[in-house]
């Protein structure tokens, strides 16, 4: 098989044709026939019990939990790393006034 993009030996493009595939017609099913064989299908499908079910139920809350508490701690983290490296111009303004007031008295 050819890579696309390759160039034959006399440097033409190299390309392959494939054949249309077609669908036999006689494979279709009924929609009848088809939900009977879903039903089928889901019988032999393994349902959690409802032990199992709440079980990991509550292992996927508390995951979400910690999960929410550690980004919130990072998300508050950046937070403050980012006020203290790029102070906003009205705090430096209030911390200057702050300072020649303690200044004068």
């Amino acid at each position: 098989m050819q890579r696309a993009g390759q160039l034959a030996a006399d440097g033409t493009p190299v390309r392959e044709r494939r054949e249309p595939t077609t669908r036999p017609k006689g494979e279709r099913t009924t929609p009848a026939q088809f939900f009977r064989e879903v039903v089928s299908e889901m019988k032999k499908v393994a349902w959690p019990t409802r032990a199992e079910t709440m079980r990991l139920s509550l292992i996927v809350f508390v995951a979400i939990v910690i999960l929410g508490a550690f980004i919130f701690a990072i998300d508050l983290g950046f937070g403050q790393l980012t006020d203290f490296l790029f102070p906003s111009p009205s705090d430096l303004s209030s911390a200057a006034t702050h300072s020649v007031v303690s200044l004068i008295t």
